[in-house]
């Protein structure tokens, strides 16, 4: 059985489909002409606009001309996330889907649910002709996951509709209506590099297994991050054992909490043992910590397979280190309004070195802009006290909470009738394009709605079959009860 087995057939189908186009961000121009096709050849009307975002159009069906327009968004790209054992190029390799009990994951690698489930929602409003609904329109976005750029590029006036369901929210029964803001932020380091000398051994230093997950929906989880890890277990190595650092890595994306990490280290020959000894002691620490948020955390203190020829200018790695130690990471405040939703936070996403600079990227995030901003000063004292320059971008504002809107009310209602039970009404800290667009179309009501997804981000993405079932009765009996003009 795969997932083209499953039901509702005409959405699992859809999914497929995407499972087999590659579209990690920034690299979308694949799925741009499958989605572009794909409308042309469902006699659905289909728009590319000049940036790369999809819009398609289908009529209301009869009697359903009076109804207010519904746009339906999602994003094409998925977050390309693999394990270290996995063999898998994103820009050219299908995604390896399989069942597993209730749930539809991939093989080593993130599924792509996010948001490639909603994507496949919205195709299948438009493929299936006997639904009953007023004028609908879609609107699918490129490049959410590393910047929202697909949003920020719409043009107004494009869609005739004013309600819009966003389809990326992760969790079936709840009812988003608000989300936090981002702001990126970047520690540079420039550094020379010198000869490696005589008498030293080469190591790595791998921290592996941590479960990572998505820097909004899963920063309160409190899991361990890769990267400080690594900083951690170096401070003592560098300041008290002389080990020298030739290269330092870890995580790949902004929005992803870093689930491995290394560094390339020379050892002088004499202090091998106790470095070994040091490391394993202070990554002991970080697994009893941890112990319940990471339980498969790994270390590994291994000779490396050839000595690098030079290393990192020791006073730039040992501030930079120290750097990543005090930076801040993780929940910074909960929100005070809404129980159990953190309000502002900061993931210390990407480590890594290139032509003479150490490079630190850490994506902030908050439901109050001034926090935000005040965040992002923080990191600038801790890197510009370090000795490095500190730059910001990509700051996008927050989406505010209209829970008066008619829609909003619509939405309830409807949920109830279907299952007897009250929609949870909530905002999530994690960045819904909502914000961006919402400023470019003003008169839209926006909710945001979405079956169950765990571990988005990270190789145990996972979506649950019943859930996708659930969510798409659903989402036909909203269409059916859109309200008059």
């Amino acid at each position: 059985m795969t997932i083209k087995d499953l039901n509702p057939t005409i959405v699992w189908k859809n999914f497929y489909g995407l499972t087999q186009i590659p579209r990690p961000s920034k690299h979308e121009e694949k799925v741009i002409e499958y989605l572009y096709q794909w409308g042309k050849d469902h006699g659905v009307e289909t728009i590319k606009d000049e940036t790369g975002n999809i819009i398609m159009r289908k009529p209301a069906t009869p009697g359903f001309e009076n109804r207010r327009g519904v746009i339906l968004q999602g994003h094409m790209d998925m977050v390309p996330q693999k394990t270290a054992s996995t063999k898998h190029d994103f820009l050219t390799d299908p995604i390896q889907t399989e069942i597993i009990g209730e749930w539809v994951g991939a093989k080593g690698t993130t599924l792509g649910a996010d948001n490639g489930i909603g994507v496949a929602m919205a195709l299948a409003v438009m493929e299936d002709d006997t639904l009953q609904h007023g004028p609908v329109e879609a609107l699918i976005t490129y490049d959410e996951e590393t910047g929202m750029t697909g949003a920020d590029a719409l043009k107004p006036g494009l869609f005739k509709g004013d309600i819009f369901l966003n389809l990326d929210s992760e969790s079936e029964g709840e009812l988003c209506i608000g989300c936090a803001g981002g702001l990126d932020g970047t520690g540079d380091f420039k550094y020379r590099t010198y000869k490696t000398p005589e008498g030293y051994a080469a190591y790595k230093i791998i921290v592996k297994g941590l479960q990572g997950g998505h820097s909004g929906m899963d920063i309160s989880l409190y899991r361990a991050n890769a990267n400080k890890i690594v900083a951690r277990v170096l401070t003592p190595l560098i300041e008290t054992l002389g080990v020298k650092v030739a290269d330092i890595k870890g995580g790949s994306l902004r929005n992803a909490i870093p689930f491995e990490g290394e560094a390339l280290v020379l050892v002088p020959e004499a202090n091998v043992k106790a470095a070994k000894e040091t490391a394993a002691r202070i990554f002991a620490e970080v697994k009893a910590e941890h112990q319940y948020s990471d339980p498969s955390a790994e270390f590994h203190f291994e000779k490396a397979a050839k000595a690098p020829a030079r290393y990192i200018q020791d006073s730039v790695i040992r501030r930079a280190v120290k750097a990543i130690v005090a930076c801040p990471n993780g929940v910074i405040r909960m929100s005070d309004s809404m129980k159990g939703l953190t309000e502002t936070s900061t993931n210390l996403a990407i480590v890594k070195c290139e032509k003479g600079h150490l490079k630190v990227h850490s994506l902030m995030r908050s439901a109050v802009d001034s926090s935000k901003a005040n965040l992002a000063e923080q990191m600038r004292a801790v890197f510009e006290l370090a000795g490095a320059e500190f730059t910001t971008a990509g700051g996008y504002n927050g989406w505010t909470p209209k829970p008066e809107t008619p829609v909003y009310v619509t939405v309830r209602e409807a949920w109830k009738a279907m299952t007897g039970k009250e929609m949870e009404v909530m905002a999530t800290h994690g960045g819904l394009e909502c914000a961006l667009l919402g400023a470019k179309y003003p008169n839209w009501e926006m909710v945001s709605i979405g079956p169950d997804i765990v571990h988005p981000h990270s190789p145990d993405e996972r979506v649950r079959i019943q859930s996708v079932a659930n969510v798409w009765e659903f989402l036909k009996k909203l269409l059916l009860e859109v309200p008059e003009k």
